[in-house]
């Protein structure tokens, strides 16, 4: 393919129109886009009457998200807010605890730092078998938060599935 005079005068027409380089190369025929855009550029065109721009996205106003009220779940005792910290009790010996002198019935809540000397655990005494005492155990055991699915994922999902189901069958 050359360029001929004729087809020089339409790119630059095209050109001025505001068409892009892949608009004039389909009008054209027979010449790529790429050939457009170095033929726009060894003539030294300039700008555009009005820039080729891709159609705006129409964005739909959203529908308004449905309040739900969560149910409230009945939590164990332990599950309430968690309080302030704790400070850790003395063994009957005044002591407080440590790695080496914990046992089935204290409390294993660690506080402070493992490498400074004053390391202790809590110490006070937990109810049969449980790692905590009460207060810590309530800090320990956080109520999962439940999901909510508002109804824009519902419809999003429920869609999906039509897709899929059209597409196999």
């Amino acid at each position: 393919m050359s360029w001929t005079d004729e087809r020089v005068e339409q790119l630059k027409k095209l050109w001025t129109d505001g068409l892009s380089a892949s608009q004039i190369a389909k009008e054209l025929g027979g010449v790529t886009r790429n050939a457009v855009i170095g033929k726009v550029h060894r003539l030294g065109l300039s700008g555009r009457a009005a820039p080729s721009r891709p159609p705006q996205r129409i964005v739909r106003p959203r529908r308004p998200r449905v309040a739900m009220r969560p149910s409230k779940p009945s939590l164990p005792s332990y599950a309430s807010a968690p309080p302030g910290p704790v400070d850790p009790a003395p063994l009957p010996n005044g002591e407080f605890a440590t790695v080496l002198t914990l046992s089935e019935h204290i409390c294993k809540w660690p506080i402070g730092d493992p490498n400074d000397k004053e390391f202790r655990f809590c110490g006070r005494k937990t109810k049969a078998a449980a790692p905590y005492c009460d207060a810590h155990a309530r800090q320990a055991y956080q109520p999962p938060k439940r999901r909510r699915r508002g109804a824009e994922d519902a419809d999003t999902a429920l869609d999906a599935i039509a897709a899929t189901r059209r597409a196999v069958w």
